[in-house]
């Protein structure tokens, strides 16, 4: 079963002051006073600005958006996250921002079949914005991030 997600996580407040400037962006509660933007098609072509894309190693992360993630951090911590998994090999990469510049990372997880979920850079970034796990969930549990296998399932509708 495969696992795919591309999106920003940060304060729902801060997101949403921050999603008024993307055009079709959508903001997701998550757990822990935090939200998720998905990465759709259409968030990806209103922040991207039109350069060489795969800063910092991410797959996905649209030119110049880290420019972007970096001004929402003035008002609180901001994290990009990606994640792809099939039939439990995967990778994960993620960076957090911070009072206007990068904070953490970029940290990635290579391609294993096994890994902590607790020492992943997902979770790691998700520490970083304040998510505390237990004993018996990591930080990416904490918040609901396992609620669904695909970026498009985050969006209302499918979109």
């Amino acid at each position: 079963m495969a696992y795919v997600l591309q999106a920003v996580i940060a304060g729902e407040e801060v997101l949403r002051a921050a999603s008024r400037e993307v055009p079709g962006s959508r903001v997701v509660p998550l757990g822990q006073g935090l939200s998720l933007m998905p990465m759709t098609g259409e968030v990806f072509d209103a922040v991207t600005d039109g350069s060489e894309g795969g800063a910092l190693g991410f797959w996905r992360l649209p030119g110049g958006f880290d420019v972007l993630l970096a001004r929402w951090s003035a008002a609180g911590a901001v994290a990009y996250v990606e994640a792809e998994y099939f039939g439990g090999v995967g990778e994960q990469r993620a960076a957090v921002w911070a009072g206007g510049a990068l904070a953490l990372g970029p940290l990635d997880e290579p391609t294993r079949k096994l890994f902590s979920r607790r020492l992943s850079p997902i979770s790691r970034a998700l520490r970083q914005l304040g998510v505390r796990g237990s004993r018996r969930e990591d930080e990416f549990d904490a918040v609901g991030l396992s609620r669904h296998r695909d970026t498009s399932d985050w969006v209302p509708g499918g979109q």
